[in-house]
C-alpha cells in the first residue's frame, strides 16, 4: 500500500516529492519521459516513486544579418544564437524555419515572432526568452559578374582626376600659392616665385595625411581603428537595414483596409 500511494505522487506538488524523497531516501534522476518534456524521476531502488515535469528556458538572440544561397533552407541556428539544455539544443538548432524560393528575390525579413511560433509549435513546453534584435535581414547572395578591366580603368581615371581637380580648386580658392610664397619669404628673407623646398614637403605631407586619415595603404590597415569613411559607410548601412527591416517586414505595419 505504501508504494501504491507513492506511485500516485506524480500528481503531487514538487514540495511533496522532495519530502517523499527525503523520507524514503529516494534517488533523483532527471531525464526524458517524452521527446518534448523533461521529467525529474524519484527512484527507490528500481522502483519509480514519483516524477515531476520540469520547465525549460531557451535564450534566443537573433543575428543582425545572414547571407544564404538561392533555394537554401534556413534553420534556427543560422538566424539566432541559442542557449538551451543539451537534450534539446541539437533539435532546436536544426529546426527548419524557412526555405528560400524564387519569389523572395534578394531580401527576406524573419521576425522574432515567426521564430517563436515555430519553436512553440514543435516544443510547446519550452519557455522562450529573447534578447537583442527583433528581426533578421536575410540576404540572398546571387552570383556576381566579374568586373571588366576597361570599366575598372575608366572609373579609376575618373576618381583620380576628379580628386586632383578638387585639390587644385581648393588651393586656388584659398590662394595657397601666395600664402606659401609669403611664408617662405618670412622664414628665409628671400623672394622666390617657385619655393620648391617648401612645396615638395607640403605635397608629400598632403598624401601621407590622407593615408593616415583613411587608415589604409591599398588593402593594408595601419591600425585597428575604423577610418571616418568606414564609420560613414557603417552608419549608411545601418540606416539602410532599418529601412529595409521596417518596409519589407509585413508584420511591422498594418493598413486600415486590412482590419
Amino acid at each position: 500500500m505504501l508504494f501504491h500511494l507513492l506511485l500516485l505522487s506524480e500528481e503531487s506538488t514538487f514540495m511533496n516529492l522532495l519530502i517523499t524523497s527525503k523520507q524514503y531516501q529516494c534517488e533523483e534522476i532527471i531525464g526524458f519521459h517524452e521527446v518534448k518534456y523533461l521529467y525529474s524521476y524519484y527512484m527507490q531502488g528500481n522502483l519509480c516513486v514519483g516524477s515531476e515535469r520540469m520547465e525549460r528556458i531557451v535564450y534566443l538572440r537573433l543575428r543582425h544579418r545572414l547571407q544564404v544561397k538561392p533555394h537554401e533552407t534556413i534553420v534556427l541556428s543560422d538566424v539566432a544564437q541559442l542557449i538551451a539544455d543539451d537534450e534539446v539544443y541539437d533539435k532546436l538548432a536544426n529546426l527548419l524555419l524557412y526555405r528560400v524560393s524564387k519569389e523572395d528575390k534578394n531580401i527576406i525579413i524573419i521576425d522574432v515572432m515567426q521564430v517563436i511560433k515555430h519553436i512553440t509549435k514543435c516544443f510547446p513546453s519550452l519557455e522562450i526568452q529573447t534578447v537583442g534584435p527583433t528581426q533578421i535581414i536575410v540576404e540572398v547572395a546571387v552570383k556576381r559578374r566579374k568586373v571588366s578591366l576597361p570599366l575598372f580603368m575608366l572609373i579609376w581615371f575618373l576618381l583620380f582626376f576628379g580628386a586632383a581637380l578638387t585639390i587644385m580648386n581648393f588651393h586656388e580658392d584659398v590662394s595657397m600659392q601666395e600664402v606659401q610664397l609669403k611664408i617662405y619669404t618670412l622664414i628665409t628673407g628671400e623672394v622666390d616665385s617657385r619655393p620648391l623646398i617648401f612645396q615638395i614637403p607640403y605635397s608629400i605631407g598632403l598624401g601621407l595625411g590622407m593615408i593616415l586619415f583613411f587608415n589604409h595603404v591599398f588593402k593594408k590597415r595601419l591600425n585597428e581603428e575604423p577610418s571616418p569613411l568606414e564609420v560613414e559607410m557603417f552608419n549608411y548601412q545601418m540606416d539602410l537595414d532599418n529601412y529595409v527591416a521596417l518596409h519589407e517586414n509585413k508584420e511591422s505595419m498594418k493598413n486600415i483596409d486590412e482590419r
